[in-house]
């Protein structure tokens, strides 16, 4: 099971981190993603971290404001977003699979609201 939170109000230009704690499975062996979807929109990639912590991936719009990693030993990933904008306002969920980050998830948490204001 996934459980994604952090989510919030913040003003633009602020920032937030939003955590995926992961329980049962080996969470160790899983690549981790956070998806998200904003109003009317169709859900869409944020970023991932492959299972060692040693790689990672961004949408180009996110690049350089949001930073992914995970600690193991908590089982949980983070997402740190720096710099948010109003576009970020979306429902924030991360996901998981097995092997490669760049696999389909095979597991997915409940989403976290992120609101941003102008």
């Amino acid at each position: 099971q996934l459980q994604a939170s952090g989510g919030g109000l913040v003003q633009a230009g602020g920032s937030l981190r939003l955590s995926c704690a992961a329980s049962g499975g080996t969470f160790s062996s899983y690549s981790v993603d956070w998806f998200r979807q904003a109003p009317g929109k169709e859900r869409e990639f944020v970023a991932a971290i492959n299972w060692r912590g040693g790689s990672t991936t961004y949408q180009d719009s996110v690049k350089g404001r949001f930073t992914i990693s995970r600690d193991n030993t908590k089982n949980t990933v983070y997402l740190q977003m720096n710099s948010l904008k109003p576009e970020d306002t979306a429902v924030y969920y991360c996901a998981a699979q097995r092997g490669s980050m760049f696999s389909r998830p095979e597991h997915w948490g409940q989403g976290t609201l992120v609101t941003v204001s102008s």
